[in-house]
């Protein structure tokens, strides 16, 4: 998952976004959850599993920071040349 895309993700996210970014497959992800050692709390609404966004984020050393706009305009130049050529990067 790109840096990018963290910025995009909804409050909650189901087991293949989380497998994403953790670098997992979601069969070890499912693993974890039924053997209760994943890294953040887990929502589980009927059948289903969600993992709340910012305690994924946690999990993974994200922590809430301050932005700055300078920040943001760097980092959507990087993303948009990243997603027009990746051999094309600053």
């Amino acid at each position: 998952m790109r840096f990018s895309e963290v910025f995009d993700l909804p409050l909650t996210i189901d087991v293949r976004t989380a497998a994403r970014m953790l670098g997992l497959c979601p069969a070890t992800v499912y693993r974890r959850l039924k053997e209760d050692d994943f890294p953040c709390p887990v929502l589980r609404p009927g059948r289903q599993y969600r993992i709340p966004t910012a305690g994924m984020l946690r999990a993974m050393g994200i922590d809430e920071v301050p932005v700055h706009a300078e920040d943001l305009q760097r980092g959507a130049g990087y993303a948009a040349a990243e997603d027009a050529d990746p051999e094309d990067r600053t």
